[in-house]
C-alpha cells in the first residue's frame, strides 16, 4: 500500500509540473504558478538519486527565484525556498558548504514568518531549522544521503527508521527532531499553493 501511495504521490506531483509548465507559457509572470512548480520538483526530487534529486532541487530553487523576484513578500514561495535550501543541505556532505544553505534556510523561514505570523507550519519550520545543523551531522554519521533519497524513499517513517544512534537521551531526541524535520519537509510542499490551483487531489487509498 505505501508502494502504492508513492506512486499516487508521483503522478499527483508529475501531473503538477506539467501544468505549471503550460501555465508559464501562458504567462511567465504568475508567482502562485511558479511557486506551485518548485513545489512540485522539490516533492518530485524525493523520487532522485541524490545528484538528480540535487538537479532537480537547483530547478525548483531557479523557478521560487523567479516567483520571489516578482513578489517579494510572497510568503508560501519564502517558505518553500527555505525548504529546498535545507533540501539541497541535507544532501550535501561537506559540512561548511551545507551551512552556507542551512543559513539560507534560515532566513527565508524567517522572512515567512515575518509575512504571515499566524501560520503554524511557518513556525515550525523556522523554529526546526535551527536545529538543522546538528541534523545533517548525525544523519550523515549513518549515510542518510545513501539512503534517503531514491524512487519510493520519500516516506518520512522508512527514512528515520533507518537511523541507528547511540541509547542515550540525547540520541533519542535527536532521532525524535530527524523523524518530525523528515515528516515536515515532506508534507510542506505538498500545501504550497496546490490548494488554490486547479489540480486534483490524490487518488485515495
Amino acid at each position: 500500500m505505501e508502494m502504492q501511495n508513492d506512486f499516487d504521490r508521483l503522478m499527483f506531483f508529475e501531473h503538477a509540473r506539467r501544468s505549471a509548465e503550460v501555465t508559464y507559457e501562458k504567462n511567465p509572470l504568475d508567482s502562485e504558478n511558479l511557486t506551485r512548480w518548485g513545489g512540485a520538483l522539490l516533492e518530485l526530487s524525493t523520487f532522485q538519486s541524490v545528484q538528480d534529486s540535487k538537479l532537480m532541487i537547483k530547478d525548483a530553487i531557479s523557478k521560487l527565484d523567479e516567483a520571489l523576484a516578482i513578489d517579494p513578500k510572497k510568503h508560501d514561495a519564502l517558505w518553500c525556498m527555505g525548504n529546498a535550501q535545507t533540501s539541497y543541505a541535507f544532501l550535501t556532505p561537506d559540512k561548511d558548504e551545507a551551512k552556507g544553505y542551512f543559513d539560507s534556510a534560515y532566513d527565508f523561514f524567517e522572512q515567512a514568518v515575518n509575512e504571515d505570523p499566524e501560520n503554524e507550519l511557518y513556525r515550525k519550520s523556522f523554529e526546526v531549522a535551527t536545529k538543522a545543523p546538528e541534523l545533517h551531522s548525525e544523519l550523515h554519521k549513518q549515510g542518510f544521503s545513501q539512503q534517503a533519497m531514491g524512487p519510493g524513499a520519500g516516506g518520512g517513517p522508512s527514512t528515520s527508521s533507518s537511523v541507528k544512534g547511540p541509547k542515550t537521551q540525547k540520541s533519542s531526541d535527536l532521532k525524535y527532531d530527524i523523524f518530525g524535520w523528515v515528516i515536515l519537509a515532506v508534507t510542506i510542499v505538498a500545501w504550497v499553493g496546490f490548494a488554490k490551483a486547479n489540480v486534483p487531489s490524490p487518488p485515495p487509498r
